[in-house]
């Protein structure tokens, strides 16, 4: 689970506005941070098949929403695309 300060520190980053947790970029930037949380987690702990399971669910949806962002912003798209790859 994210903590409440490193979720707000990722929505200011992606947000469109100040109070936005709901954008297609902000939720993409959440779904980023929990993979990373859970990726770290996994390679403690390999044989922990339920958090695998839950990581290819978010790695799904956020693909989902980069497709959907890709087709329907392409702005944004290259910006959020931009931070995902400087991790």
């Amino acid at each position: 689970m994210l903590s409440k300060e490193r979720k707000s520190e990722v929505i200011k980053r992606f947000a469109r506005t100040e109070n936005d947790t709901g954008s297609s970029e902000a939720q993409i930037g959440i779904l980023s941070e929990r993979i990373v949380q859970i990726a770290a987690h996994l390679k403690l702990f390999p044989k922990d098949k339920h958090s695998r399971f839950g990581l290819v669910k978010i790695v799904g949806k956020r693909r989902s929403l980069l497709n959907y962002l890709k087709k329907n912003n392409k702005e944004k798209f290259n910006f959020v695309q931009g931070f995902l790859k400087k991790k």
